[in-house]
């Protein structure tokens, strides 16, 4: 019990890296809490195989271990090179093809994926390919092709991105490959399913409405990465689940001096509102080839932990870096560096704002009470995890461990920060019975110990949705036996 408990999630992409063999095992034991399915890499065979190996390998370890497919998205790309890469030299004339028949590129001109880009545009834009890495001005536009002028240059191989610094490309919220992608989702039993380049909250709604439609009860993940999505941000969150600020195209879009502050915006607004909140993107990019991350990778995670972050991403750190489980391992000593370092201040404001359900009342008042009396723990009887994601909208040093029997509601509460989901089937009990096995399970387990204070709340009728109406305050008694000081 002496051990610090990490608050900040950690989630981490599998690809070949993981694939090694054992290496899924490790990464897993350094502390990862969700998986991410990268669905613009492989094939469905490929996330077949990796969600089974998850599954399988979480119950070796006994433990829960939830999954998150990413949708590709409708990401513009050039189109193929004849001889597979070229260098573009500053001040050359090169063009973007955007029509059906375009050739495959030289050092000239290349084919475009998104056919419409050419109406999106005109002279003096801007345009980044690569993540930035090259950069051209646009001179004219003609017969369905958009001619530049290489600001910067470099090596450009097939497939690289397209953004416009600024935004305003209108290209369709979800592919044909994403909507395959979405049923493939439904049938793994992913517990989040993040969109990419969401523009607004029609984006979120049309995959929440699809996914169900395919049988699936994945949360949704709004990736915050398109210059449009600043605009529409409240509606954005207020319509998804979660919400990820994925720096890497958002940064081009608008620029690396305004991401810093638009990230801390980003966090702060999706805790207002009541939504879990990944930070990712480069987070340790150097670990793709070194076994420690550099200072200023370690400032940005803690950066990210202090402003709330229910959670960090890795990517290509362990998809396909050398060392996953280094990195991982680095990720989780950051996280709990930071945590130590910084005692979160509770700020009740926002949720008074929009109270509108007894389950976020009983957090509320909760959260309050336990900053003020001093208690071991909070424990939420949930069905759904509803309660656990509202008490974990108020950050505290206090654990909060949510007992369900609903085995996907505990993996979606892993993405909750200070949330610790444990498996607990009240059998249809009273609520009162249980409450006393529900302190007792925790007290055979070693999170409480004997004269702990704790605050638990539940409901009328266990295993209700929605039902936790009711907060108590008790004492652990010998045995772990719940000791009653009083129903508030």
């Amino acid at each position: 019990m002496s051990e610090q408990l990490r608050r900040t999630r950690i989630i981490a992409t599998l690809g070949p890296a993981t694939d090694a063999p054992g290496m899924l095992k490790q990464v897993l034991e350094e502390g990862v809490d969700v998986v991410r399915l990268n669905f613009s890499h492989g094939n469905a065979d490929d996330h077949r195989a990796r969600a089974a190996v998850v599954r399988a390998v979480a119950a070796e370890l006994g433990r829960e271990v939830a999954i998150l497919g990413d949708l590709q998205g409708p990401k513009i790309r050039v189109e193929k090179f004849a001889e597979g890469a070229i260098h573009l030299e500053a001040g050359a004339a090169f063009t973007l093809d955007c029509r059906v028949d375009a050739a495959p590129g030289d050092k000239r001109r290349v084919g475009v994926g998104y056919r419409g880009l050419w109406r999106d545009i005109k002279a003096g834009d801007r345009l980044l390919l690569d993540d930035g890495m090259i950069v051209m001005d646009v001179e004219s536009i003609a017969d369905e092709q958009v001619h530049c002028r290489v600001v910067l240059g470099g090596r450009l191989s097939d497939r690289k991105g397209i953004n416009r610094q600024g935004g305003g490309l209108t290209v369709a919220a979800l592919s044909d490959k994403d909507r395959r992608d979405i049923t493939l989702a439904a049938e793994l039993g992913v517990e989040f399913l993040a969109v990419s380049f969401v523009k607004n909250a029609q984006d979120v709604e049309l995959t929440r409405s699809l996914l169900r439609k395919a049988g699936g009860e994945a949360a949704i993940v709004a990736k915050i990465e398109r210059a449009e999505a600043i605009a529409a941000l409240g509606e954005i969150i207020d319509a998804s689940d979660v919400v990820m600020v994925a720096r890497g195209d958002l940064g081009v879009e608008i620029g690396d001096a305004e991401l810093p502050g638009l990230q801390k915006k980003i966090i702060r607004e999706s805790l207002e509102r009541s939504r879990a909140v990944i930070t990712a993107t480069q987070m340790m990019q150097s670990m793709v080839d070194s076994p420690i991350p550099t200072r200023a990778e370690v400032l940005d995670v803690a950066n990210a932990v202090i402003d709330g972050t229910d959670a960090v991403m890795l990517s290509q750190e362990t998809a396909s870096g050398k060392h996953p489980e280094k990195a991982v391992a680095a990720m989780r000593r950051v996280c709990l560096g930071a945590e130590r370092q910084f005692e979160p201040s509770i700020d009740f404001g926002p949720t008074l704002r929009s109270l509108d359900r007894t389950d976020q009342a009983i957090a509320l008042a909760a959260m309050f009470l336990a900053g003020r009396v001093g208690v071991r723990a909070i424990v939420a009887l949930t069905e759904s995890g509803a309660t656990a994601r509202w008490l974990s909208r108020h950050r505290s040093s206090v654990p909060i461990y949510a007992l369900s029997r609903n085995a996907a509601a505990r993996r979606r509460m892993l993405l909750f920060r200070d949330v610790y989901p444990i498996e607990f089937d009240p059998h249809d009990v009273g609520p009162m019975l249980a409450a006393r096995e529900a302190i007792q399970h925790l007290f055979s387990l070693g999170h409480l110990a004997e004269n702990d204070r704790v605050i638990l709340t539940t409901g009328d009728h266990t295993g209700q949705l929605g039902g936790t109406n009711t907060l108590k305050l008790l004492r652990v008694g010998p045995d772990g036996m719940a000791e009653g000081l009083g129903d508030l």
